[in-house]
C-alpha cells in the first residue's frame, strides 16, 4: 500500500483487528476456539473491511464514528476467511499453506479444517444480530447482503463454477462471471455493507455497489495476472490473460478502474480512501 493509503488504514485495521481476535475468546471446547481464532491471526490486507469502512465514511453523517461499521467489517472478513479455509482443503484447492503458514487443514486436520470454516461462517451472521448502533432494519439489510454475496448466487456459486460443475469453463464471459461470482461478489458487498451502516441514500448505495463490481472484478483479474507463472490444477480453468491476452487483461482492469473512480463524484462524502484502494487493486501488479 501506498504511504497515504497506509496512515489511512493502520488506525482503522488495528481498531477491527482488536475486536475480530477476541470473537472466540470464550468457545467450547477452548482448544477449538484456538483453532478457530488460527486463520484470523494469519495477517493479510484486510481489504474488504477496509472497503466497508470507506464506503461508510463516503456516506456516512459523522464518519469519524466508526462504530456502527465494526460488524460488517468482522462479518466480511469472518466469511472470507472461513472461504479460505475451505479453499485450501485437499478436496478444493490443495493448498498446504496460506500467507506463509500451514493451511489450517494442515495444522490440525482436515475434519477440523471445515468445522473451523462452518464456525467462523456462522459467527459471521451471529456479529451481524449482535451489532449495536444500528436499527433491526439495517442489520437485516446487512445480512441480506452478506448472504446473497456469499451464497449460491454469489461465492459458492463461483466456487462451484470453478471446480467446472457446470462443466469446463471454456470462454472469457463464463471465466468473467466465475470471477464476479467467487471474488467480485463480496468485494461488492463490503461496499454496500458499509453505505448501509452509514445509513446511506439509496442511490448513494446505488453507487457504491457498482463501483465494488468494478473493483471485485479488476482485482481478481490482477490476481489472475499475479498468478501466471503458477501451474493451473486439474479441472481449473484457464486463467483470463491466458484466454485473451496479458495486455487485453491489463487493459480491461484499467477500463474497471476507471468506471469504479467514475461512480466516487457521486457520493457526499470523503472518496479518497476508496479511490485509493481501488487504485492499490491495480498497483499490485502495475
Amino acid at each position: 500500500m501506498t504511504p497515504r493509503l497506509q496512515d489511512w488504514a493502520s488506525p482503522r485495521r488495528e481498531w477491527f483487528e482488536q475486536a475480530l481476535q477476541a470473537l472466540f475468546a470464550d468457545s467450547w471446547p477452548t482448544t477449538f476456539g484456538e483453532m478457530c481464532a488460527y486463520p484470523l491471526r494469519t495477517g493479510g490486507k484486510r481489504m474488504r473491511p477496509l472497503l466497508v469502512l470507506a464506503a461508510y465514511e463516503a456516506v456516512a453523517r459523522n464518519p469519524r464514528d466508526w462504530k456502527p461499521a465494526l460488524a460488517p467489517c468482522m462479518a466480511i472478513e469472518l466469511v472470507h476467511t472461513y472461504s479460505l479455509v475451505h479453499d485450501d482443503l485437499p478436496c478444493m484447492d490443495d493448498d498446504s499453506e496460506r500467507r506463509g503458514r500451514p493451511a489450517v487443514h494442515v495444522k490440525f486436520g482436515d475434519g477440523a479444517a471445515v468445522l473451523v470454516g462452518d464456525a467462523l461462517l456462522t459467527e459471521a451472521f451471529g456479529v451481524l444480530t449482535r451489532a449495536s448502533g444500528l436499527s433491526p432494519q439495517q442489520r437485516i439489510d446487512l445480512m441480506a447482503s452478506l448472504s446473497l454475496a456469499a451464497g449460491h448466487k454469489g461465492m459458492i456459486g463461483g466456487q462451484a463454477g470453478d471446480l467446472a460443475l457446470g462443466g469446463p469453463v471454456v470462454d472469457a464471459e463464463s471465466l468473467l462471471e466465475v470471477h464476479r461470482r467467487k471474488t467480485g461478489a463480496l468485494i461488492r458487498s463490503a461496499c454496500e455493507m458499509g453505505t448501509i451502516a452509514g445509513a446511506g441514500w439509496p442511490d448513494e448505495r446505488a453507487a457504491l455497489v457498482r463501483y465494488g463490481e468494478a473493483v471485485g472484478l479488476a482485482f481478481q483479474l490482477v490476481d489472475d495476472l499475479l498468478d501466471m507463472d503458477q501451474d493451473q490444477g486439474d479441472g481449473c480453468p484457464p486463467s483470463h490473460p491466458e484466454m485473451v491476452g496479458v495486455e487485453e487483461t491489463r487493459d480491461q482492469a484499467r477500463r474497471l478502474l476507471e468506471e469504479a473512480l467514475s461512480v466516487l463524484e457521486e457520493l457526499p462524502g470523503p472518496v479518497e480512501p476508496l479511490a485509493k484502494l481501488a487504485h492499490y487493486t491495480l498497483e499490485r501488479t502495475f
